[in-house]
């Protein structure tokens, strides 16, 4: 199974899997597909975004492991 880390590029963990875009914009991401996506890491966007990076890597790890039970 695969796994998110906040140094990841938020274009990759899109590439994982693309529902995971949904999960993001409730956490109040809303600029996934804004062009810094193509380049900024999960944490960088978290903190423009005033959001904490470990609860959304929790998150995105929580979602990936229910769907692949």
């Amino acid at each position: 199974m695969a796994q998110v880390s906040k140094d990841m590029i938020i274009y990759d963990i899109l590439q994982i899997d693309a529902n995971l875009a949904p999960v993001l914009m409730s956490a109040g991401m809303h600029c996934i597909g804004c062009p810094s996506a193509q380049g900024e890491s999960l944490e960088e966007a978290a903190m423009v975004h005033g959001l904490n990076p470990d609860e959304l890597v929790s998150t995105l790890n929580e979602y990936l492991a229910t769907k692949a039970n």
